[in-house]
């Protein structure tokens, strides 16, 4: 990436996504796609690959929605306790490695550092227990407080109104393709895509924003241009 894909002169406030971008998405994609279907397949006495295909065929449903993103949605179409199974693999939460260097230089640079996660406040709670992840931000929004999540335009209406920021000195940093082009739509000035989320799995091919996937060679430019407070 080059540095000028970026103007951190203009960055004074820093919308940052979770899973994915400052966490390693291999939790999640081991939770949903490996560990669910393994206990639901158990609970409801059905074959492994028949509960992966049951489970993916829902999840492409309700994709993008809050219903995708809602522990207490799963439990209740699963009957099972998420939030419980979800412990059952909580050493896989973790920090990208590349992301406390990153999280640190924006707060020494002054600006606003503000989460936006689709996450459940449950899985929130889970992975800020895990991670402390809430010590390098200012202010933390589960996308469930909305109603909505960031791929409608609503989301940032309402979150533009509870938190106020500026179009033209946003940055908004996610993994989500779908994501970065709703915020692109509403008008968020600055945008830039993560293209490895999963640690475990093949980098994704990014084109249409500025994309990277190591923070580091943003630290130079963050450390440089802090904002006057």
């Amino acid at each position: 990436m080059k540095k000028s894909m970026l103007d951190w002169s203009e960055i004074k406030t820093v919308l940052l996504d979770m899973d994915g971008t400052l966490l390693d998405l291999h939790f999640d994609n081991q939770f949903w796609l490996e560990h669910l279907p393994k206990r639901y397949s158990e609970e409801a006495n059905i074959s492994l690959a028949e509960a992966k295909e049951k489970l993916v065929s829902h999840y492409h449903k309700v994709s993008g929605t809050i219903a995708w993103y809602c522990l207490d949605y799963w439990a209740q179409q699963t009957q099972l306790p998420i939030t419980a199974l979800k412990r059952e693999i909580d050493h896989l939460i973790k920090l990208r490695a590349d992301a406390h260097d990153f999280l640190t230089a924006l707060r020494t640079s002054g600006r606003e550092i503000i989460l936006v996660t689709n996450a459940h406040p449950d899985s929130l709670s889970l992975k800020i227990e895990r991670t402390q992840l809430d010590k390098y931000f200012d202010v933390l929004y589960s996308t469930h407080e909305f109603g909505v999540t960031k791929e409608s335009q609503l989301l940032w209406q309402r979150l533009q109104k509870k938190q106020p920021f500026e179009l033209n000195s946003t940055l908004f940093v996610d993994d989500s393709l779908p994501i970065l082009q709703s915020a692109n739509l509403y008008g968020i000035k600055h945008l830039l895509a993560i293209t490895n989320p999963d640690s475990q799995q093949p980098e994704n091919n990014i084109s249409q924003f500025p994309a990277i996937n190591d923070y580091s060679v943003l630290l130079e430019d963050i450390l440089n241009n802090p904002v006057n407070l």
